[in-house]
């Protein structure tokens, strides 16, 4: 969706059209997704669905979208990234601590020991990072797009490598698959995103 569009769908939803406003949300899944697993990769590389952050960040934008007062594309991506983050964190504390607090339910806890310290220094070390700057943008969105119309298997391999950093040791152990194998996922990857901005006439991301 190009920033027209968009700009048109936030006047027409600021203007009460609920359809727009549906419309709207849904072209951001793709991106918010994308957002949701690095901050669950991030924290702990959690056994946590980001699909559900996802539904929960669109629900809660859907529900509060009245408080949002800009206008262009950039001001409403900062604002949905900023309902993901607050329900990222709730949702790792919840299902991840949790499971220690359950082990150590004996143990008294002081302060310096909660699972909200830690975790919440975590989250703002990564606010400056380059990779977490890399993905604040429009140009994000559009690469989030582009990864959903590759194979599961294809986009997860790209996203760990290019977004995340991980070496390819770290990849065959993941995908339980040879080094040769995953350099494929990688290379066909590549190869459909660039088929993918190509055939949109943009440039390549990757």
């Amino acid at each position: 969706m190009n920033a027209a569009s968009a700009e048109e769908l936030i006047r027409l939803a600021r203007e009460g059209d609920r359809e727009a406003l549906g419309r709207l949300l849904e072209q951001y899944r793709a991106y918010l997704r994308l957002l949701a697993q690095r901050r669950l990769d991030a924290v702990a590389q959690a056994r946590v669905d980001a699909s559900d952050v996802v539904q929960q960040t669109c629900m809660e934008a859907h529900r509060d979208f009245a408080a949002f007062r800009g206008g262009h594309e950039g001001e409403l991506l900062a604002w949905l990234r900023r309902i993901l983050e607050h329900n990222a964190a709730h949702t790792i504390e919840r299902h991840i601590y949790a499971q220690k607090r359950t082990l150590d339910r004996e143990k008294p806890l002081d302060d310096s020991q909660s699972a909200a310290g830690p975790l919440l220094g975590r989250l703002a070390a990564e606010q400056t990072s380059p990779s977490r700057r890399a993905m604040l943008g429009e140009a994000a969105v559009r690469l989030a797009q582009a990864l959903e119309h590759l194979p599961e298997d294809q986009r997860e391999a790209v996203r760990l490598r290019h977004l995340e950093g991980w070496t390819l040791d770290q990849l065959t152990e993941h995908f339980q698959r040879s080094e040769t194998a995953v350099a494929g996922l990688l290379k066909r990857g590549l190869r459909g995103l660039r088929s993918h901005f190509r055939g949109a006439g943009g440039q390549e991301a990757i």
